[in-house]
């Protein structure tokens, strides 16, 4: 099992202290640095800034978002950084949720599946540098009737395979990802209900496509927090776990509230959600049960931090990224340096 970060969104007020942890997890030989969008800061410039200031690490977008740009802009992207950084990009995609999608881009949020994989299907016919056409329910390259003709990438990426990976949850979706996609990015990962809530549909999708998981990366981000008080630790992210679950999407379209449903917290889910979408966002954070924080980060002392990613790497993990938490820039480096050493003792490294 490998090591990443996740540094998650720019501009949140840690911008400076991102760049040391990303030069920190470099130095202490993490495999991937990851990036995040949604409706502020753009994921390709901060990893941009992010490479040219590191030596190995590669970077990785997670996630471009798909109603955000046309596909043949985001090959021209993945090819752009793909050569500056050497070979050092990792194309991450998702269709983000109905409010972003329909009140920022102006795109419909209908038939996400549909359009992924058309877009992924464009995005690697565009970065092959063959001539681009396309003729799909979504997209039609050129558009039939005009002066547009079949032309391809000028530029030259450093690698004729970019590693592209799709940001799931729902099982419709992972299988998809296992049947198109070189990796899966997973959000609120527990290890005792990950083959049922995600491997085994990624599974499906690799049987689908004539596939094994051999070189699929299963990729989950794993907030990280080092103490003696696993329950302080935890209370940390009450506010995080409360926004997800309780206000990320509609009542109707929360995947992150469906998720914990399908982890047995049916009840618990929806008193979240009303709580929050009801304006109470300190009682929906109150109400997230300690044990779904606690098995979908990493908290506590290196001990047990190596035990859980043990765990995580027996239920099929392949890369482990971290979120590491602290109110200055030396706690977050000391649980980036606290990960390194947990993989030690797991014996993982």
């Amino acid at each position: 099992m490998r090591l990443g970060i996740n540094l998650g969104y720019w501009g949140a007020g840690m911008d400076a202290d991102n760049l040391a942890v990303a030069q920190e997890a470099d130095r202490l030989g993490y495999d991937v640095c990851w990036a995040a969008e949604a409706y502020g800061s753009d994921a390709p410039t901060v990893l941009a800034w992010v490479a040219a200031q590191t030596e190995r690490i590669d970077v990785g977008s997670a996630i471009l978002q798909i109603p955000a740009r046309q596909p043949a802009m985001t090959a021209m992207t993945a090819a752009t950084l793909d050569s500056l950084t050497k070979g050092r990009f990792r194309l991450g995609l998702g269709v983000s949720g109905p409010q972003v999608s329909e009140g920022w881009y102006g795109v419909k949020f209908d038939k996400p599946l549909a359009r992924t994989r058309e877009y992924v299907e464009i995005v690697r016919k565009a970065m092959s540098r063959e001539r681009l056409s396309y003729d799909g329910e979504h997209w039609t390259l050129p558009l039939p009737g005009g002066p547009g003709k079949p032309i391809k990438l000028t530029v030259h990426p450093e690698r004729e395979h970019i590693p592209l990976y799709i940001a799931a949850i729902g099982p419709k979706n992972l299988e998809q990802t296992g049947e198109i996609a070189d990796g899966a990015l997973l959000i609120f990962p527990a290890a005792e209900h990950l083959e049922a809530t995600a491997l085994t549909h990624i599974r499906a999708g690799r049987e689908k496509a004539g596939l094994t998981m051999e070189g699929f990366d299963v990729c989950p981000t794993v907030p990280l927090a080092v103490g003696e008080d696993v329950t302080g630790l935890a209370d940390m992210f009450r506010p995080y776990t409360a926004l997800y679950v309780g206000g990320m999407g509609s009542r109707k379209q929360n995947f992150y509230n469906q998720l914990a449903q399908r982890m047995g917290y049916e009840k618990e889910a929806a008193e979240i959600q009303d709580k929050y979408l009801a304006g109470d966002k300190a009682g929906a954070a109150a109400a997230v049960p300690h044990s779904l924080i606690d098995s979908t980060t990493l908290l506590g002392s290196v001990e047990r931090i190596a035990d859980g990613m043990r765990a995580y790497a027996e239920a099929g993990v392949t890369t482990l990224t971290l979120a590491p938490a602290g109110f200055t820039l030396d706690e977050r480096i000391t649980a980036l340096r606290a990960g390194t050493e947990a993989m030690e003792r797991a014996g993982l490294a």
